[in-house]
């Protein structure tokens, strides 16, 4: 597993980007993902679309489109033109460097309702298209304009992969408005960001952005699966997946060095089912999350309204699961592998309305 940050020896070099992503994959193959004890299976496995985190092996990705384009100019067009159902696709290690753009004018790739935006990440070795931004104030990426957007085969890589604790920690020393007054004088960054319905990502690689690598701001039966999402990890923010007033699916992703990988507010109407995902091994806090009223400060203790958390594999010695209040129909923990975790924290913390029943602990070897 990679000890030290990508990011240490230069910022956003797709070229330190693909040692990162060899070294993931190395760990999700040296390492087991999933237990069984007496015929019961805790922890994450494979399906049939393709290997955890996607890449090469991965069985739905696109080989061409509607439009194919190569440069910022050819891609704007496309997404101009584009119609549900049409693809444009960006091919082989493509590069594409968003920043100018989004710095002065503001830029935002926005994707029309039922349009896919691909790649052909894993194919003959192939990392995938990238789209770059190293613009610290790159408030979206990537939006989608209606409903069934899927975004596939890419890599999206924002500007910000760093911690900032020193920041975050002077933040803290002001009292009420005054602490986000300061923190946000800092400028925050999202990935792909909706609040429509039915958004598919898959087989993409998202990295480093302050904020969120993908942001449900609204909207159901989202789908998040067989990718790599890690280094979102902005000390107070830092998501892997983000949830408003959403609902999802997530599955089958490698996440890693991220602040929560998995995280929601905890509004009513909020949720997801997290299913065969595997921490690798790093994270700023605690790992998948949901907020609850006393966060929101609007004087209830909701956290949410549906949350069932599912046969992941936790590597990194953090609090696996932090539910912040009471769901308001449940939220079920279950047939998890919890292989490593401080011996000072407890690996799930939850109030009443989550059940937390039939996880393994421990590492091969010694698990109880």
């Amino acid at each position: 597993m990679l000890q030290t940050p990508w990011f240490v020896a230069k910022l956003l070099i797709p070229t330190c980007l693909s040692v990162w992503l060899a070294s993931s994959a190395r760990a999700a193959a040296d390492e087991p993902t999933f237990i069984e004890r007496s015929g019961v299976v805790y922890g994450a496995q494979a399906d049939e679309r393709g290997p955890l985190g996607g890449g090469e092996g991965y069985r739905e990705i696109v080989a061409g489109g509607d439009f194919e384009v190569a440069t910022l100019d050819e891609l704007l067009a496309a997404l101009a033109q584009a119609q549900a159902g049409q693809t444009v696709f960006l091919p082989g290690e493509t590069e594409i460097d968003l920043t100018a753009r989004i710095y002065v004018d503001k830029l935002v790739l926005e994707i029309p309702s039922g349009v896919t935006l691909g790649g052909n990440r894993g194919v003959d070795g192939s990392r995938g298209a990238i789209l770059v931004s190293d613009a610290l104030d790159t408030p979206v990426m990537i939006r989608a304009l209606g409903p069934d957007v899927r975004i596939t085969g890419l890599r999206l890589q924002g500007p910000c992969p760093k911690r900032y604790l020193d920041h975050h920690r002077r933040a803290m020393e002001f009292e009420g408005p005054e602490y986000r007054r300061y923190y946000y004088k800092f400028p925050t960054s999202n990935g792909i960001v909706t609040e429509h319905d039915r958004l598919e990502v898959d087989n993409c690689d998202v990295s480093a952005f302050a904020h969120a690598g993908v942001d449900l701001r609204r909207g159901t039966g989202h789908h998040v699966h067989h990718s790599s999402i890690h280094h979102c990890q902005y000390q107070g923010l830092g998501y892997g997946v983000c949830h408003n007033v959403a609902t999802s699916t997530i599955e089958r992703n490698l996440f890693n060095w991220n602040r929560h990988s998995i995280a929601g507010t905890g509004r009513p109407g909020s949720g997801y089912v997290a299913a065969h995902n595997v921490e690798l091994g790093e994270s700023l806090s605690h790992c998948f999350d949901m907020h609850g009223g006393r966060d929101r400060r609007d004087g209830t203790n909701v956290a949410g309204t549906s949350i069932e958390i599912r046969n992941n594999t936790f590597r990194a010695p953090a609090i696996a699961v932090k539910i912040r209040g009471v769901p308001e129909d449940r939220c079920h923990v279950h047939h998890n592998w919890i292989a490593r975790h401080l011996d000072n924290q407890p690996p799930v913390v939850a109030e009443t309305g989550t059940t937390v029943e039939q996880n393994a602990y421990g590492e091969p070897g010694e698990v109880r």
